[in-house]
């Protein structure tokens, strides 16, 4: 099991991966509506591959994406957080929610809470959300967020041929933005 942070908000608990998340991975990863952005539907033997990859990412940067929990529950809702691995265009928070979970506000209440942890414990001036200009879901969490789009497009490594939307904000941005974002969570 890895060792990191876990952050809360009010329903959710983001905690570093482990072996026991594979089978929500494997329900996101399977669902080509949700899988449509980030790669593609994936058979489990490469989803088990991701999955060790983002606990590498874990391993090397000291940090990852975070496994994002229901607290009332304990059930598997997504991951999301900080992704920096070898030639990506710039530090990103980024986000995958199960799509019986859509519609709840998880992606930004968890981005949010991503986002806090890379501007105030990582310690970052700037964060990118890579999304496909197609992907009106996650420009939408984007939008919530305060993100931009910056009219930038950028070559995924790894994704040949695939140009996405980068979005971005500032942590100065985010200073001001995370505030809207929790007064528009309040219930």
């Amino acid at each position: 099991m890895l060792d990191g942070p876990v952050l809360e908000t009010a329903r959710l608990r983001l905690r570093p991966p482990q072996e026991a998340d594979f089978a929500g991975l494997c329900a996101l990863m399977g669902d080509e509506q949700t899988a449509r952005h980030i790669g593609g539907v994936t058979e489990p033997a490469l989803t088990w591959r991701s999955m060790a990859m983002v606990m590498g990412h874990w391993m090397i940067r000291g940090y990852g994406f975070f496994t994002v929990e229901e607290k009332s529950t304990g059930d598997w809702v997504g991951r999301v957080g900080p992704w920096n691995p070898h030639e990506w265009p710039a530090p990103e928070v980024g986000w995958s929610i199960l799509r019986s979970q859509w519609g709840k506000g998880y992606g930004p209440e968890a981005a949010g809470a991503a986002l806090d942890f890379v501007f105030d414990r990582l310690g970052w001036e700037r964060v990118i959300h890579l999304i496909a200009p197609e992907n009106a879901n996650s420009a939408a969490v984007a939008r919530k967020l305060g993100s931009v789009n910056t009219g930038e497009t950028a070559q995924i490594p790894g994704f040949p041929g695939s140009l996405t939307d980068v979005w971005a904000q500032s942590k100065a941005d985010w200073a001001v933005n995370r505030a809207r974002l929790v007064h528009a969570l309040t219930p």
